[in-house]
């Protein structure tokens, strides 16, 4: 029998403050973190019976310890939610979160789920990327990769080969303006409209509480990222100061399809339009974004043009760059990550893909006039994953 497929809302999205590894949440637990945004979304949205949720999927990328034993589903028991609703793990290395997303809402489309809440965690303090897996020897003797994909920053310093025109002096000033435009979405209160406060605990500082992204340095200058060093290779580009840290933080997002959305009073704050997943070699990961984003551009009948509205992730700002120079942007297009990104706020992996779309969906509300926006990500071991969204603020006319 023929289904007739539905529209796909993102209602509402959460995180918590990004944290520095062994920094505020050193001892916090991951899934406390995620629990702690499931429940916020509940909270933020009263009239969505808790019993309505039909599916809970959490991403982790070291999927052990407390990031494990299927934590969707146990995340979903320790938020209050009822036995009923059924959980699972997902894993995409950085593109967790938005894996999470695109495949529930799959299953909203096709009528399998009404309600789901997509979300992400990573806590790099307690696991750092790549704690106990065991990489098949094959990958390395019969050359199936380059030993470079399996550490990130040798495949930022190759795509710099690949782009010699993005000099180290360009992606050092993209990282400043990422730190200022954060700092300033800051003071206008922007990023902590979607921010769940935390309560951390320290051994020997005793309570705290974590009300901020830790990683952000608003002091940062060109001069001070010219002085730091190069790991990943001599005489390099790749730094620090101009790629995100090792950060630990949770997101959560509830989805809905539209008429589920407005029958139970929920907002719909985006309408999802296309997405998109496409390898690319590993060494040289952070190209993913282009042939995902050309593939959802495809899918959706757009063009790049059409797009008004950028959430890139910032996991090195060549890999942005490169983006950028792909599609003809211009570096410091105002129509890209206006609030800043990764490199002020921090990547904790499998989360960040939520922080995009949150972010993006506050363009939408500040910008009726924009109608089309993107969320995309380069993801580890040669991926990049792409979402198109539609503004249902739209009014066709400038702000």
């Amino acid at each position: 029998m023929p289904r007739q497929l539905r529209e796909v809302v993102f209602v509402d999205g959460v995180r918590t403050p990004f944290g520095k590894a062994k920094g505020q949440y050193a001892e916090t637990r991951a899934d406390d973190l995620v629990i702690k945004c499931i429940r916020e979304l509940m909270r933020r949205n009263p009239s969505l019976p808790p019993e309505r949720v039909d599916e809970v999927a959490v991403a982790a990328t070291t999927q052990i310890g407390d990031q494990g034993l299927t934590i969707g589903r146990t995340a979903a028991l320790l938020s209050g939610l009822p036995q009923s609703v059924p959980g699972f793990a997902i894993d995409r290395m950085c593109a967790g979160a938005m894996t999470a997303v695109t495949t529930t809402a799959s299953g909203i489309a096709f009528g399998s789920y009404d309600v789901a809440i997509a979300g992400g965690v990573e806590h790099m303090g307690r696991h750092p990327m790549g704690e106990g897996v065991d990489p098949n020897p094959r990958i390395i003797s019969e050359r199936v990769v380059d030993p470079d994909a399996l550490v990130m920053g040798k495949t930022a310093e190759n795509l710099h080969d690949r782009y010699p025109s993005i000099t180290k002096e360009r992606v050092d000033a993209y990282a400043v303006r990422s730190q200022q435009k954060t700092a300033a979405a800051y003071d206008a209160g922007t990023i902590q409209q979607d921010l769940v406060p935390v309560a951390t605990r320290s051994a020997d500082e005793g309570w705290g509480l974590a009300l901020s992204d830790e990683p952000m340095r608003p002091g940062t200058t060109l001069e001070s990222l010219g002085s730091l060093k190069t790991p990943f290779r001599a005489h390099g580009k790749v730094t620090a100061g101009n790629a995100a840290g090792i950060n630990d933080g949770a997101t959560a997002a509830l989805l809905a399809d539209e008429e589920t959305a407005r029958e139970l009073g929920l907002p719909v704050r985006m309408r999802l339009v296309a997405y998109s997943f496409m390898g690319v070699e590993p060494e040289v990961m952070g190209a993913g974004p282009i042939p995902a984003t050309e593939k959802a551009l495809k899918q959706a009948g757009l063009k790049i043009d059409d797009i008004e509205a950028f959430e890139v992730n910032e996991a090195f700002a060549v890999q942005v760059l490169a983006f950028l120079e792909h599609f003809g942007i211009a570096d410091d297009d105002t129509r890209v990550n206006p609030y800043g990104g990764a490199i002020a706020m921090g990547h904790p992996l499998a989360s960040s893909g939520v922080r995009l779309m949150t972010q993006l969906a506050r363009q939408f509300e500040e910008r009726p006039e924009v109608r089309y926006g993107l969320t995309t990500m380069c993801i580890g071991i040669g991926m990049g994953g792409t979402v198109i969204w539609e503004n249902p603020h739209y009014t066709g006319e400038a702000a």
